[in-house]
């Protein structure tokens, strides 16, 4: 559904080493420079960073989430202690398993430095 995802940040070399913390977990990265932005790339799609291009200060999106896909809780952990250890912030519940109407998840949510929410998320397979 979608081609790519990016996010606007105050600190493009900060936020970098964040997503290449993070986005390494995951076998992902590091990031390649594009016309000032960097990406990354992954078999179904491109996750970006960017400072805003209009010049004004990058601002998260209040109730806005980026979930990642993860192959296991394991590597959903592995991700979220990465963001905790460069300069993220853990938000909403501790790491662990939710159920819900869709069934079981393992769920793992982090704010980049910039405030950006991104979520850890394993779906077991039924």
């Amino acid at each position: 559904m979608f081609s790519h995802v990016m996010v606007g940040v105050r600190d493009l070399e900060a936020s970098k080493a964040f997503y290449d913390a993070v986005l390494g977990a995951l076998g992902i990265g590091p990031a390649y420079l594009h016309k000032g932005r960097y990406f990354y790339r992954s078999p179904t799609g491109l996750f970006g960073i960017t400072l805003p291009i209009n010049g004004e200060p990058a601002t998260h999106g209040n109730g806005s989430t980026i979930g990642f896909s993860m192959a296991s809780p394991e590597q959903a952990d592995a991700f979220h202690a990465a963001g905790v250890a460069h300069g993220g912030s853990s938000c909403e519940d501790p790491p662990g398993w939710r159920q819900g109407a869709a069934g079981p998840l393992y769920l793992a949510y982090l704010r980049d430095p910039d405030g950006n929410k991104i979520c850890a998320m394993h779906r077991p397979a039924v």
